[in-house]
């Protein structure tokens, strides 16, 4: 934590993942404009407010925003807060005109410690987990959908290998209105052993999570949102938190600083027409340091990618993502 960030009240409470690494990717010139595209409790928010730049936050979820307007008026005047998903945040903006994106991918601990949100598999309560609180709940998802469609939804966003078991219990167990109800499901289809360093529920919880709230489009979108947003010279700063938002943020960058791979030696070369490189090749990822995964064991997954904005024109909305 920087020394100026230490003395804002937001931060007293919620010091989020690599928040002095994203503030370094970033690279902020007092004076600038960034978005803060996962609001959430405002800790990266008030970092840039902190370091000099004017801040628009985005977050789909209404107590965010509400809870955010005490920042807002701490900030007095660089704080915007947009109740709209960062994939939206091009549209809301203008265009070119942005000098740094940050975006923190997934749940955020505000919502696995409010039982009542329905994220944690810990806590018992509702079985909801929409971050917007609108739209399908897991529990109409689980209670509604086939065998099937469960059984993908586990193995494709929980890269869960035992999927079809667990789907086929969840069915046998419906209707499911609690989150200790579908805990214990899981746990009682793939057996629980004292002293397991992971719950059995963890992946499942993940998928549902994840397909409930669409967040690898939204995540998909959201770059491409970013790329239109930041102006030549613009920083896009990412931390994702498991392999698969990773991967698309990975294959992004990858794409649009024109590093995609040169396919087999042993094939002939191609010549391809591609667009000019949006980004200028990526910095090298980081990782928390060892202090930073002890006191916070949510950070022992995360991973930052960050890149520069090039001045070539972004490419067009249907353009691979």
């Amino acid at each position: 934590m920087t020394p100026e960030s230490a003395a804002i009240p937001s931060l007293q409470h919620h010091v989020p993942v690599l928040l002095d690494e994203v503030i370094d990717a970033l690279a902020i010139t007092p004076g600038e404009t960034h978005v803060d595209g996962t609001f959430g409790a405002g800790g990266y928010s008030m970092a840039m407010v902190a370091a000099g730049a004017r801040v628009h936050g985005f977050d789909q979820d209404p107590d965010a925003i509400a809870a955010g307007e005490i920042h807002v008026e701490a900030a007095a005047g660089q704080l915007v807060l947009h109740h709209a998903f960062y994939s939206q945040m091009a549209e809301i903006l203008s265009e070119n005109a942005i000098d740094g994106v940050a975006l923190d991918i997934g749940v955020s601990s505000m919502h696995l410690d409010q039982a009542e949100r329905g994220f944690s598999f810990q806590k018992d309560g509702p079985l909801d987990m929409r971050m917007s609180q609108s739209g399908i709940s897991a529990a109409e998802f689980l209670n509604e959908a086939d065998e099937e469609e469960i059984a993908n939804v586990i193995y494709r966003y929980g890269e869960e290998r035992r999927s079809r078991k667990i789907a086929k219990a969840i069915v046998n167990g419906r209707p499911l209105t609690r989150t200790s109800e579908l805990a214990n499901i899981v746990r009682k289809a793939l057996g629980q052993k004292p002293g397991d360093k992971k719950d059995p529920a963890t992946r499942t919880f993940q998928a549902i999570r994840i397909h409930i709230n669409r967040e690898l489009g939204e995540l998909e979108d959201g770059l491409v949102a970013a790329e239109r947003l930041l102006r030549p010279g613009g920083r896009l700063a990412v931390v994702t938190f498991h392999s698969l938002e990773d991967r698309i943020v990975k294959n992004f960058l990858r794409d649009r600083s024109g590093q995609k791979s040169a396919g087999s030696r042993h094939l002939p070369q191609v010549p391809e027409k591609r667009p000019a490189p949006t980004f200028h090749k990526p910095a090298k990822l980081v990782r928390p340091a060892g202090a930073e995964q002890v006191s916070n064991p949510r950070a022992r997954s995360a991973t930052l990618r960050s890149a520069v904005r090039s001045d070539a024109p972004a490419q067009a909305m249907g353009g691979e993502a």
